[in-house]
């Protein structure tokens, strides 16, 4: 519901687009399109996938004609050779990618290309693709990861953005934070590691996984910014990462 809010996640999204360098293009690696094999969106004008249910009726309605770009696509499938990366028109953009996008680009202007994650590859494989591919940044891309840090939707208290975040949620966030800050990736990325806490807020990789290929794309020493706080139903984190 965040695409229709205005809120102070949403406000801050804005400020991120209005902050930022812009971009030629942004490949988008959304825990939404998480299936076997990777993959990156090609087409020239990318549908937007309503990927939910149970929602009000206007977000069905919500479009982000964003283009795509077929050039930034065969560029990501020859940086990351030999590894095969599919050029698919089959999938679009879904709610990771635009529930976010509509606020940092409200336009739609800028082309936007998704990143399939391979659920068949373990973290450490996701973090390596991340670095790989951390060379756009130097080509005007830029990289967004949409997921969540902590995101246990057994635990989440709906409709509760004013509930405090849960003890173990709040502990994780508070350690990965020092983790980042001290340019430890190696403890985020095998994240099992990292005891229980670790485990209740990442019960599932999906939303975990696109800050291991931000984290991946960051160069030695580069700092790292949280632009965005806040946790929603005392158990989703709204922390937004920003390297650079």
């Amino acid at each position: 519901m965040n695409a229709l809010a205005k809120n102070s996640w949403t406000e801050a999204w804005g400020e991120l687009g209005r902050a930022l360098p812009r971009p030629r293009a942004v490949l988008a690696i959304s825990a939404h399109w998480y299936a076997p094999g990777v993959a990156v969106t090609a087409d020239a004008s990318p549908r937007t996938i309503h990927d939910f249910g149970g929602f009000p009726e206007p977000l069905s309605a919500v479009e982000y004609p964003a283009p795509g770009s077929p050039e930034l696509a065969r560029r990501v499938q020859r940086l990351l050779a030999p590894l095969q990366v599919e050029l698919d028109s089959s999938w679009g953009l879904d709610h990771g990618t635009w529930s976010v996008l509509c606020h940092v680009y409200p336009g739609a202007d800028v082309p936007v290309v998704q990143f399939r994650i391979d659920e068949s590859r373990p973290p450490d494989a996701h973090y390596e693709l991340g670095r790989r591919l951390g060379q756009l940044r130097d080509e005007g891309i830029l990289i967004l990861g949409s997921g969540n840090l902590v995101h246990n939707l057994r635990a989440w208290a709906r409709g509760g953005r004013g509930q405090a975040p849960y003890e173990w949620a709040a502990r994780f966030e508070s350690e990965a934070r020092r983790w980042m800050l001290a340019g430890n990736d190696a403890e985020l990325v095998d994240y099992e590691r990292l005891g229980p806490d670790a485990l209740r807020s990442i019960p599932t990789p999906e939303h975990y996984l696109p800050l291991l290929y931000v984290l991946g794309a960051r160069d030695p020493g580069e700092t790292v910014t949280f632009p965005v706080e806040g946790v929603d139903g005392g158990s989703i984190s709204m922390l937004a990462v920003r390297v650079g």
